[in-house]
């Protein structure tokens, strides 16, 4: 595999992390008991922390990265494995 492709296919993992991490850990100012600011909604996050969020994204990101590349050298699950109905 080219590195330009294993970097872009490491890049997808990572911005798909993204969506996987950023739900955890979040709580609302009612959870915590802190004021809201006024107009502010009330499920948003009032302890929101990115530094935690990107080292969370990076982390999963590179197993998930590391599990990919590992199928791809040692082909541990092929697309004819994952095939529900054969071709006649």
């Amino acid at each position: 595999m080219n590195w330009k492709s294993a970097l872009a296919i490491y890049v997808l993992f990572w911005v798909m992390s993204a969506f996987i991490v950023l739900p955890f850990g979040v709580k609302t100012p009612e959870e915590l008991g802190v004021e809201k600011t006024p107009g502010q909604v009330e499920s948003a996050p009032a302890n929101f922390r990115p530094k935690r969020v990107l080292i969370r994204m990076t982390i999963l990101a590179t197993i998930l990265f590391a599990l990919f590349y590992g199928n791809y050298i040692y082909g541990w699950l092929s697309v004819d494995q994952l095939t529900v109905f054969k071709p006649a």
